[in-house]
């Protein structure tokens, strides 16, 4: 699941709401997850005090973390998933799916 070789897109949502930084951050997790991994994978993005929070879930295999971004300069809320349909990989807002 979500190899490197395979496409990887985003949606309009995605690429009009959240910033460039916090994109690669979330497909960088992705990579680094061990294996096995969920087709589906889960972030919500918040804000707290100033700093952009980002919780990454999926459910088989369960996991669960926690990220606090210090240098995203305008944090932003949103639910993300990242999908992975075994031809390509991609990155949509939970209300555009």
């Amino acid at each position: 699941m979500f190899e490197r070789s395979k496409p990887r897109y985003l949606t309009r949502g995605v690429d009009e709401s959240i910033p460039l930084d916090i994109q690669i951050f979330m497909w960088e997790t992705v990579d680094r997850m061990p294996e096995p991994k969920d087709y589906l994978q889960v972030f919500r993005l918040t804000e707290q005090n100033g700093l952009q929070v980002i919780h990454h879930t999926s459910e088989q295999p369960k996991y669960d973390m926690t990220y606090i971004l210090t240098t995203v300069t305008k944090p932003v809320t949103a639910k993300v998933y990242v999908i992975d349909d075994d031809e390509h990989c991609t990155m949509l807002l939970a209300e555009e799916y």
